[in-house]
């Protein structure tokens, strides 16, 4: 069975005209239960993770500081986000989701986040809508409780998985692969194990190119035994921050190459949602769908 995080801390309220799309949130799950792809015995709702889990990846000292809402105005600002008790909250608890999918993946070969992807958060630091790193403490669990010996990050964001690179970057451990707009957001690019810059305006056969030559080459290369994929839609030619020119049949080939991948290969895989910001919700509901549609003929 598909297992699917998901509860109603993810829609987070934010101020009027704010322009990261919380309304995702709900109309995601909303669209998937309508359509039959996942029934309710598919979603769990996580509970927050536990301080232990967050610290193995996050300075303590950070971390106190933003379980405390103490950032300073800069900090927040970088974020993205107005700091509240109910953020902080929400964080933790989708923490946890991909945390537990971690558990849910080894069992069925597959498990979702219907949020997470929040690889712009660093060591010491949130950035870019992002305070803790989803995928970087799931990994550390898998490695710290012996479940996984070499982990793939595979993160198709437009934007660079910068945070993850940071928390990873001596953990030979972990293989942190980014594929993302070049003039993109960050500026300052962290070191990935691997980095493929994208132009401006590249077309779904030239992306799509450069992902199977690059991923193939990957799962050789690392040998994975267990795989995470950032799944942002981003990437999308409609979005307003992405700059790239992916269709959405383009996307949902991204998204069938990877799953495939790690079908094939017998890999646990655990996708987390990430970014997508068209102006039109319906289409960043659509192309997001289309990854759940996929893991259902895929692994069921």
């Amino acid at each position: 069975m598909l297992k699917v995080a998901w509860c109603d801390i993810y829609a987070h309220p934010l101020p009027e005209n704010h322009r990261f799309p919380m309304s995702k949130y709900e109309l995601l799950p909303q669209q998937l239960l309508h359509e039959g792809t996942i029934k309710e015995e598919n979603f769990f709702a996580p509970i927050p993770i536990s301080t232990d889990a967050i610290l193995a990846v996050h300075d303590q000292e950070y971390w106190a500081r933003l379980d405390a809402l103490a950032l300073d105005r800069h900090e927040i600002r970088k974020t993205g986000f107005p700091l509240s008790r109910q953020l902080v909250d929400r964080e933790v608890t989708i923490m946890n989701g991909t945390k537990m999918c971690a558990d849910f993946a080894l069992k069925h070969g597959v498990a979702m986040n219907i949020a997470g992807g929040t690889h712009h958060a660093f060591t010491n630091r949130g950035e870019g809508f992002c305070l803790l790193n989803d995928i970087a403490i799931a990994s550390q669990y898998l490695l710290d409780h012996g479940l996984a010996k070499q982990i793939l990050v595979v993160d198709l964001d437009v934007h660079q998985g910068n945070g993850t690179a940071e928390i990873f970057q001596n953990e030979p451990r972990v293989f942190t692969f980014s594929m993302h707009g070049g003039k993109n957001y960050p500026m300052h690019k962290e070191k990935s194990d691997l980095d493929i810059e994208l132009p401006d305006g590249i077309k779904d056969s030239e992306y799509l190119h450069l992902l199977e030559r690059n991923l193939d080459n990957l799962l050789t290369r690392v040998q994975p035994d267990f795989m995470f994929f950032q799944s942002g839609v981003d990437i999308l030619e409609s979005d307003n921050l992405g700059r790239l020119g992916v269709t959405l049949a383009g996307c949902k080939r991204r998204d069938e190459m990877v799953l495939n991948a790690a079908h094939r290969g017998e890999i646990p895989l655990v996708a987390s949602m990430g970014g997508g910001y068209s102006k039109d919700i319906k289409v960043i509901v659509e192309a997001h769908a289309n990854t759940y549609r996929l893991a259902q003929d895929i692994y069921f």
